[in-house]
């Protein structure tokens, strides 16, 4: 299983790579950082059918982190939510994959997100109509760790305790790193695990947020009633391509043909 994970995370990061390369622009220091938490939701943990996207008793997920959508992309298609030829018009007018991800154009998007924060607070009303609803369907949001740096996070927080979402899981990818530099120096989180405890969360910690046997281990605990769940799983921004990994530069950049081989050169299938 272990092997098979390495092989499809590595899959993966060619085909958003081989997008962003395409498109010119996009963002790939954290859709790299992110590649195991989305296969580990959507390969073991979510109850979902690509061959019926709007299926009214799935799993709903949320990329609140819109800007690193080509790693939600890239798995949407290898799941067969839309042809994999698509990704070759990512970030393109005649395409339907745009810069964040858009719910009204792209089979498999619940809410259409961009502005940091909003979609975790969305995911966090998703639960609550569940609730109110008396449905069973899970609510997933995945947020970035630079992104808690807003005040509607907290504001959501606050409202997921209060309302004791036990059918909500936040997810933050911890890299360390935003758009300008590291999230330490542009403002300082802390203690994340002892903020969404002190608010009221279950709070998981997985150390090495890139294993993906690790992330399934964590989802797959029993829950604590009445709390809603915060995983925080710690990666490397740019995971897998030496030159990306840790370099905030490489938070929002194109590739060029060099860069572009490079990469495609350390995700050879060889493991």
């Amino acid at each position: 299983m272990e092997i098979e994970a390495r092989k499809k995370a590595r899959q993966i990061r060619r085909d958003l790579l081989t997008a962003l390369y395409r498109a010119g622009s996009g963002h790939p220091g954290g859709s790299l950082s992110e590649v195991e938490i989305l296969m580990a939701l959507y390969y073991h943990v979510m109850k979902i059918d690509p061959k019926r996207p709007d299926w009214e008793e799935r799993d709903r997920f949320v990329l609140s982190k819109g800007h690193a959508n080509p790693a939600l992309y890239a798995i949407l298609a290898d799941l067969g939510y839309f042809p994999k030829e698509d990704l070759a018009y990512l970030r393109k007018t005649e395409g339907h994959l745009q810069g964040h991800p858009d719910r009204k154009k792209t089979p498999g998007i619940d809410v259409s997100t961009g502005s940091l924060g909003q979609g975790m607070a969305v995911a966090c009303g998703l639960a609550l109509g569940a609730k109110h609803q008396g449905k069973s369907w899970q609510v997933y949001a995945l947020a970035g760790d630079g992104e808690c740096q807003e005040g509607i996070v907290w504001e959501c927080a606050m409202s997921a305790v209060h309302y004791k979402l036990d059918n909500y899981t936040l997810v933050v990818d911890v890299n360390g790193l935003q758009i300008d530099g590291a999230t330490k120096d542009v403002m300082d989180l802390g203690d994340l695990e002892a903020k969404f405890s002190a608010f009221g969360f279950e709070v998981l910690k997985v150390g090495d947020g890139n294993d993906y046997e690790a992330l399934c281990e964590a989802f797959d605990r029993e829950r604590a009633p009445g709390k809603p769940r915060a995983v925080l799983a710690y990666t490397v921004k740019g995971k897998g391509v030496s030159y990306m990994e840790g370099q905030a530069g490489w938070h929002g950049k194109g590739l060029d043909e060099e860069a572009y081989q490079k990469a495609m050169e350390e995700l050879k299938e060889v493991l």
